[in-house]
This record gives C-alpha cells, structure tokens and sequence, in this order.
C-alpha cells in the first residue's frame, strides 16, 4: 500500500510539474508578447520623439532665421519715409544752378530741412538744446573754455556739433565751448 501510495504520490507530483511547466510556459509567452507589446510603444515613441526633435529644430532655426531678418530690416521703414526728402534734396540740386533767385533756392532746401527734422522727430530723434545752458556732462561734450563777459561760469557759449537724444538716450553729445570761471565776473565788479 505504501508503495501504491508513493505511486500516487509521484503521479501527483508529476502532474503538479506538468501543470507547473505549463504555467510557467504560458507566464513567458504572455511576457514575450507584453515585451514585444511594449518594445513595439517603445519604438513608436521613440519615432515620435525624434519627429518632434527635428520639428523644434527647423522651428528654431526658422524663428532665428525670422529674427535676424527682423534685425537687418528693421530701419527700412524709415529709410522708405526717408527718401522723399532725398528726392527733395535732389531736386533742389537739380534747379540750384539754373536758379536765378537765390531766395527761393534758401527757401526750398529750409523746407527740405524742416521735412528732415520732422521725420526725426517722428522716429523720437530730437535735437539738445546747448546754447544758453548750463553745461552738464550727460548732455555736452566741451571742446574748450572761453571768457564771456556776459556769460555765467560754466554755460554753454556755443555749439560747435549739434547733440542728439533718441528717445530717453543721448546717441550724440552736443560738442560745445563752455564759458570759463572767469566769465561774468567782469560785468558783476563793475556793478
């Protein structure tokens, strides 16, 4: 009976193994087919992944493209209001020697200049007012002193470049004669 017994027991451990085996033989075909599954997803984002790269890559070299664009172009709106004046100025060349009347040609290139000076202003360029004020480094550039006796110390007696802010920035400071220590100290003693 033992014996039968350990038949039985060694048929039961035998089937036990078979159904074991074949477990574990369904466990790996079903972890081959998910690794398969996620390799296939793994590939496919991968692909996307690269897609999306080269797609940021040709958006930035466009944008940096456009941009640069931008920065090369950016006065031709104002070269384009700039021309009419040059063609006034041209045309004024054109009738400067025919002209008889020397009135008239003054007249015509002060209008040209005034049309200049507008469209300056409206790009928010705008000539420093120096003659008369004091002088203040943000503004002038002093070239030299002179005595002026009818001048406070340290004003500006004369303009010899004009300066220029655009906008809040000075791009050019106006280059000046600025009036000595001694100035004005001759009208004052005698007083």
């Amino acid at each position: 009976m033992k014996k039968e017994k350990e038949k039985d027991n060694e048929q039961i451990n035998d089937e036990n193994k078979i159904t074991v085996d074949q477990n574990i033989q369904n466990d790996k075909e079903e972890y081959e087919k998910k690794i398969n599954e996620l390799n296939e997803e793994l590939a496919k984002y991968k692909d996307l992944l690269l897609r999306k790269a080269a797609e940021f890559e040709n958006y930035k070299r466009r944008t940096d493209a456009e941009q640069l664009n931008l920065l090369k172009y950016a006065a031709e709106g104002f070269v384009l209001r700039l021309l009419p004046v040059i063609d006034d100025f041209e045309r004024s060349l054109q009738y400067i020697d025919s002209s008889k009347d020397i009135d008239s040609v003054k007249a015509g290139i002060h209008m040209v200049y005034e049309k200049f000076v507008k469209l300056l202003d409206e790009q928010g360029i705008k000539k420093i007012d120096a003659v008369g004020k004091p002088f203040d480094v943000n503004f002038h550039e002093a070239v030299m002193q002179r005595n002026s006796e009818d001048t406070d110390p340290h004003t500006v007696i004369d303009e010899i470049e004009s300066g220029y802010i655009y906008k809040d920035r000075v791009i050019r400071h106006s280059r000046v004669i600025v009036s000595d220590e001694e100035s004005g100290k001759q009208n004052n003693t005698e007083e």
